[in-house]
């Protein structure tokens, strides 16, 4: 513990500033590279002229804001845009879809079978066993409507 007591502390962040450094390449999240670049460049102008602790903790801020905004700038990853606006909408990419009712169905209450689960759903009227329409949803529940029959 007496190393460390009297080791300067521009090395201090240095070593820091490396660890934090070695840390995002352990555990990637593109935000540590920043505040370690930051705390190397503290530790360069703290040996280079001498700060004391305020100068120092100061001059940190200004170069963890200055490192994010510019790894903003030049970093921006954007989200990938998909031509499948229900991608991610599992209730959305139901609509349309015809469904058997597992209970009776009105206007305030019912079931239907979805693949291997059910839902709760409203709208119809239907029977349990009739088949019905999805046409939109309201939350977790499906509302729809009975499907029309060719005779």
């Amino acid at each position: 513990m007496d190393f460390v007591s009297n080791l300067d502390p521009a090395w201090l962040w240095m070593i820091g500033g490396v660890l934090l450094l070695i840390m995002e390449l352990i555990a990637p999240g593109f935000f540590l590279v920043f505040i370690g670049a930051a705390a190397l460049a503290t530790g360069f102008f703290a040996a280079l002229f001498g700060l004391g602790l305020v100068p120092q903790l100061a001059l940190f801020a200004l170069y963890s804001i200055i490192a994010v905004m510019v790894g903003r700038k030049f970093y921006n990853v954007k989200a990938t845009e998909s031509t499948d606006p229900l991608l991610n909408d599992r209730s959305g990419r139901l609509i349309g879809k015809s469904v058997v009712a597992v209970s009776a169905i009105d206007e305030h209450s019912g079931r239907v079978r979805v693949a291997d689960s059910e839902w709760s759903a409203r709208g119809g009227p239907a029977e349990a066993g009739d088949r019905v329409r999805i046409t939109g949803v309201e939350g977790n529940c499906l509302i729809v409507e009975a499907e029309r029959r060719l005779s």
